[in-house]
């Protein structure tokens, strides 16, 4: 089984400003999934740093956190003309899906109700599953991107539900600071998980705080349990 450990240039929902600096690093761990926001550095800067991700060997992604429909078509246009791989998040797929048509970026939006920033997921785990399969049904959605602890509810149980109910991949994103909500997202499935804060904070049990280090610690958490399995 596939499961993709995808580093965010983020911190708190927004891209940091010294992105740049810190994926030298993020390439030189041999990390393959790097992703960054639609907010917090230029639309300039986000088509570099895109460019730079994909020079160095790396899959590209952009998640969305508009919270109006003008913002994310904004947002959907601006990830077609970076150039990325993967467009993460946002829920207004009847305005995005055309848009992307043409393109050949894989979409994952977000399951359930958004509200806040950072993003929150509101709602029982009958509502957001019952959102994670209509999403899907729409042939252009190729899986989704479910903020898992960011909701009040049971993660595992949510994760396992979400899961179990839909045939696309799931990518579990927000407020993954150890190896326990790593095991977990795997154990229930998902396909992979975003961290971004945590690592770049040093919040992430390892050797040292430096981002190096933290890099180290979640890829080694990562094999153990694909290998393990």
């Amino acid at each position: 089984m596939s499961y993709n450990f995808i580093f965010m240039l983020t911190r708190n929902d927004r891209t940091v400003a010294d992105a740049k600096q810190h994926l030298k690093t993020v390439l030189n761990s041999g990390v393959k999934h790097i992703g960054f926001k639609d907010i917090g550095l230029p639309i300039k800067d986000l088509k570099e740093l895109n460019l730079l991700i994909k020079t160095g060997g790396a899959t590209s992604y952009i998640e969305v956190v508009s919270l109006d429909t003008d913002s994310e078509i904004a947002s959907a246009k601006a990830a077609i003309e970076i150039g990325v791989d993967y467009l993460l998040g946002g829920t207004r797929v009847e305005h995005v899906l055309p848009l992307l048509k043409d393109s050949n970026i894989q979409y994952y939006p977000f399951p359930g109700r958004i509200e806040g920033h950072p993003s929150n997921l509101m709602g029982s785990i009958e509502d957001i599953v019952k959102s994670a399969i209509s999403l899907t049904q729409h042939e252009g959605v190729h899986g989704l991107d479910l903020l898992a602890y960011r909701s009040s509810e049971s993660v595992p149980e949510l994760m396992a539900a979400v899961t179990s109910a839909i045939n696309k991949p799931v990518i579990v994103a927000g407020s993954i600071a150890g190896p326990e909500r790593i095991i977990a997202a795997y154990e229930a499935n998902a396909a992979g998980f975003t961290i971004g804060t945590a690592a770049l904070d040093g919040l992430f049990p390892a050797a040292n705080t430096d981002l190096s280090s933290q890099l180290d610690a979640i890829q080694t958490c990562v094999t153990k349990l694909v290998l393990g399995h």
